[in-house]
């Protein structure tokens, strides 16, 4: 492989012999080197392999402004998650991840927090792109011994429910079709109310990621806890109005909702429609 471009001493874009193009990262691999030599093949650590034009352009854009060594961490982030989730990602995970995770890293360093008001939820329904998360929360502390804190776990699990989600819309072609369902449901609750809803609200925002979740489970089997029972009774007597507008939209879905769905959503109207 021929070097085409230097970014630092660490990371390069090469071209094979067929003459396509992957960005690679090594120790070293670029020191005292110029465009047009051979790569010391011995030195390559990581090889991006980014089937989409555009996203492999941008991605390079994104090694010109962030630290290599954050490029290499999120790269084994997203490796590591490939593993556990046992899926193929988007090629933009590179460049989302990647962006989020430094930029995280910046606003650590100059003392902002930057709080996840979904974590709550994202703890519950995807528990187990949450543990990935506070994996590369280690990940980070062991390379950059810094210490984020666990809300950055559930924003970068944010970033693998999303990329695994728009994988499978754009394979069965839902977006439109969930984008409408969820200004259905949101004139349901508006109607029912007879309200306008405060969109630029937290609870606003908080419902209608929900909904997007949520159109992502529907359909999947899933055991019911015991407890729901309690709790979905206790639920449909405290907020019966929001109780009675969530079976609206069961009706609307034309499907019958676990009680877990059930309870969430009621909760989810009832803080929507809250005026205080």
């Amino acid at each position: 492989m021929i070097i085409k471009k230097i970014f630092n001493n660490n990371a390069i874009v090469a071209k094979d012999s067929d003459k396509h193009e992957y960005v690679i990262m090594g120790c070293g691999i670029a020191f005292k080197k110029n465009a047009g030599e051979k790569v010391d093949e011995n030195l390559i650590e990581k090889t991006f392999i980014l089937k989409q034009k555009d996203a492999s352009e941008k991605f390079k854009l994104l090694l010109e402004d962030i630290p290599s060594e954050h490029v290499s961490l999120c790269y084994d982030i997203i490796e590591y998650a490939k593993n556990i989730l046992k899926v193929e990602f988007n090629d933009y995970i590179y460049i989302t991840l990647t962006d989020h995770i430094s930029n995280a890293i910046k606003l650590f360093d100059s003392g902002i927090d930057n709080p996840n008001a979904l974590i709550w939820e994202i703890k519950k329904f995807y528990p187990k792109e949450f543990q990935i998360g506070l994996k590369a929360l280690q990940f980070i502390k062991d390379e950059l011994d810094k210490e984020l804190p666990e809300d950055e776990a559930a924003n970068i699990a944010l970033h693998l429910i999303n990329v695994q989600g728009n994988i499978s819309n754009d394979k069965t072609g839902n977006v439109s079709k969930h984008t409408k369902m969820i200004k259905d449901i949101l004139n349901i609750v508006k109607y029912t109310y007879n309200i306008t809803l405060d969109e630029k609200s937290i609870n606003y925002e908080r419902f209608v990621t929900h909904l997007r979740f949520f159109f992502q489970r529907l359909g999947q089997k899933k055991d019911t806890a015991l407890e729901d029972d309690f709790l979905l009774n206790h639920i449909k007597t405290k907020y019966s109005k929001a109780y009675n507008c969530m079976l609206k939209i069961e009706k609307y879905l034309e499907t019958k909702l676990s009680n877990e769905e059930q309870l969430y959503l009621t909760v989810h109207i009832q803080r929507v429609t809250q005026r205080n």
